[in-house]
C-alpha cells in the first residue's frame, strides 16, 4: 500500500498512480457524454435537428447535482476514510455508465429521459471525486510535489478525456456506443477497487510542517470545524474570492466543449465524432501534453520560494484561455458534406485545420494553469480538517456554474439562430469577473496563509502536551 513517506523518496507518478487512473477513467466516462451529446440527440429523436436544449438540461442537471452532493460528501470526507468514499463513489458511477448501455434509443423524451436519470446518478455520486482527492492529497502528497501532483491528475485526466473522445468516435461510427457505457463502467469499478487496495489511508496533518513531526511520532490530529475557525479561516477573503470567481470561470470553462462540439460537428462544417475524435486526440496528446508537463515544472520553479506567484499564473489561465477560445470560432472552417466529414484524408488536407489544432492547443494548454495551480494555493490557506468541506463548497459555486454553462450556451445558440461567433463572445466574458477578484486577492493572500501557519503551530504544541502527558502516564 502507498503510505506517506519521506519526501524525496516518493515517485509521485507511482506512488499515486491508482488515483491518477480512477480520475482518468472517471474524466473518460465524462468526455464520452460529451462527445456523444449530438448522436444521442440524433438517437433519442431521429431525423430531427439537435436538440441543444434538451442535451444542455442534461448536461447541466448532471453539474448542478454534483454541486449539490459534494456538500454531502464534504462531511463525510473530513471525517471518513476518504478512500474507501472513492471506492464506493466507484460503484455507483460504474454501475450507473452499464446501466446507459440499456438505453432504448428512437423514442424521444422517454429515450431522453431514461438516459438522463442515471446521469443524474453518476452526477451525484461524482460530488465526492474530487473533494476526496483533494483532502487525501493534503495528508498524502509532500507540498513542494503538491504542483506536479495536481499537473500529473490534470494530464491524466485530460488524455483519458482525449482517447475517450477517439475512442467513442470510432465506436459511434461503427455503431457500437452502448458498448462505450459498458466497458468504461467495468473498467470504473475495477479502477476503484485497485485504488481502495494500494492507496492507505493517511493521517491528517502528516504533510503539514508544523504538524509532521508530531504527527510522525503517533499524535492524532483530531481538530474539528467549529464557528470560530469557519469564521476565520474557511470565510477567509482568498477563499471568498475562490468561490465566487469560481461561478464566472466555471460558466466559461463549462461552455467550452458543449458549444466547440455542435458548432464543429452539424452543418456547414460537418465534423464526424470520429474525426472530432482524432482531432482532439491528435493535438491533445502531442504538443499540448508537453506543453502541460511543462507548465508543472514551470509552475513549481516559481512558485517554489514565492507561493503567491500561482495567483499570476492563475489569472494568465483565464486570460490567455479565454481569448484562445474564442478564436477557434473565427476562423474560417471547411464546409464539408457529411461524406466529407468522415474522411480523414480531406479533414488534414486544409491547412486551416492545422491552425485550428495549434490555437486548440494553446487554449487547453494555457487554460491548464488554472487546475495545476489553484488546488495547493487553497490547500495553504485551509486548515487540515476543513480541506473536503472547503473544496466542496468551492465545487458547489463551480458545479452551478459548469452546469450552469451549457444550458446557458444550449439558450444562446437557440435564441442567436445558432450564430457561434456571437455566443463564443458572450461565453469569454464570463472570464472577466475571475481575473478582476484574483487581481484583488494579492492583498489577501499573505494574511490567510500566515493566519493558518500560527494555528497550526498552536495545535502542534496542544499535541505535544498530549503526547508527553500520555508518555507520564505509562
Amino acid at each position: 500500500m502507498t503510505e506517506v513517506k519521506p519526501s524525496d523518496s516518493i515517485s509521485v507518478f507511482k506512488s499515486f498512480f491508482p488515483i491518477y487512473l480512477l480520475a482518468g477513467f472517471f474524466s473518460l466516462a465524462f468526455s464520452g457524454i460529451y462527445i456523444l451529446i449530438v448522436p444521442l440527440s440524433d438517437l433519442f429523436w431521429p431525423g430531427e435537428a439537435y436538440h441543444a436544449l434538451e442535451m444542455g438540461i442534461l448536461i447541466t442537471s448532471m453539474f448542478w447535482v454534483i454541486s449539490i452532493s459534494g456538500i454531502l460528501f464534504g462531511r463525510l470526507i473530513d471525517k471518513y476514510s476518504r478512500t474507501k468514499i472513492l471506492f464506493i463513489i466507484s460503484l455507483i458511477r460504474g454501475f450507473s455508465m452499464i446501466a446507459l448501455s440499456f438505453t432504448i434509443v428512437g423514442k424521444g423524451m422517454e429515450s431522453w429521459s431514461y438516459f438522463y436519470l442515471f446521469v443524474f446518478i453518476i452526477g451525484f455520486s461524482a460530488g465526492g471525486n474530487y473533494p476526496s482527492v483533494a483532502s487525501l492529497s493534503d495528508d498524502l502528497v509532500p507540498i513542494q510535489k503538491k504542483t506536479k501532483f495536481f499537473g500529473i491528475y490534470k494530464i491524466m485526466r485530460t488524455m483519458f478525456q482525449l482517447f475517450g473522445f477517439l475512442l467513442t468516435g470510432v465506436l459511434v461510427l461503427l455503431g457500437l456506443w452502448r458498448l462505450f457505457f459498458s466497458s468504461i463502467g467495468i473498467a470504473i469499478i475495477i479502477s476503484g477497487l485497485i485504488m481502495v487496495l494500494k492507496i492507505k489511508e493517511p493521517k491528517r496533518g502528516a504533510q503539514r510542517e508544523e504538524l509532521s513531526a508530531i504527527v510522525k511520532d503517533g499524535a492524532k490530529y483530531d481538530f474539528q470545524l467549529d464557528k470560530k475557525t469557519i469564521r476565520g479561516t474557511v470565510l477567509s477573503k482568498t477563499n471568498l474570492v475562490a468561490i465566487v470567481e469560481g461561478i464566472f470561470s466555471s460558466v466559461f470553462m463549462g461552455s467550452l466543449t458543449i458549444l466547440f462540439l455542435p458548432y464543429i460537428q452539424t452543418p456547414p462544417h460537418n465534423f464526424s465524432p470520429f474525426l472530432t475524435g482524432v482531432f482532439l486526440s491528435l493535438f491533445g496528446l502531442t504538443g499540448g501534453l508537453i506543453i502541460k508537463l511543462f507548465l508543472v515544472n514551470f509552475s513549481d520553479k516559481i512558485s517554489k520560494d514565492n507561493p503567491i506567484r500561482r495567483l499570476s499564473l492563475i489569472i494568465i489561465a483565464l486570460v490567455g484561455g479565454s481569448i484562445t477560445f474564442i478564436l477557434l470560432f473565427y476562423i474560417p472552417l471547411p464546409h464539408l458534406t457529411i461524406e466529407e466529414g468522415k474522411d480523414i484524408a480531406v479533414f488534414f488536407s486544409f491547412p486551416i485545420i492545422w491552425v485550428m489544432g495549434t490555437i486548440y492547443i494553446s487554449s487547453t494548454s494555457i487554460s491548464a494553469l488554472y487546475d495545476i495551480n489553484q488546488p495547493p494555493l487553497l490547500q495553504e490557506i485551509n486548515l487540515p480538517e476543513a480541506q473536503g468541506q472547503v473544496v466542496s463548497i468551492n465545487r458547489l459555486l463551480e458545479s452551478i456554474g459548469f452546469g450552469s454553462g451549457p444550458l446557458i450556451t444550449g439558450i444562446l445558440i437557440t435564441i442567436s439562430g445558432q450564430n457561434y461567433q456571437i455566443v463564443a463572445l458572450l461565453i469569454g466574458l464570463f472570464a472577466i469577473p475571475g481575473v478582476i477578484l484574483w487581481i484583488l486577492s494579492f492583498k489577501w493572500y499573505v494574511e490567510d496563509k500566515k493566519k493558518i501557519n500560527n494555528i497550526l503551530k498552536d495545535r502542534a504544541e496542544i499535541l505535544k502536551f498530549r503526547q508527553q502527558n500520555i508518555g507520564i502516564s505509562d
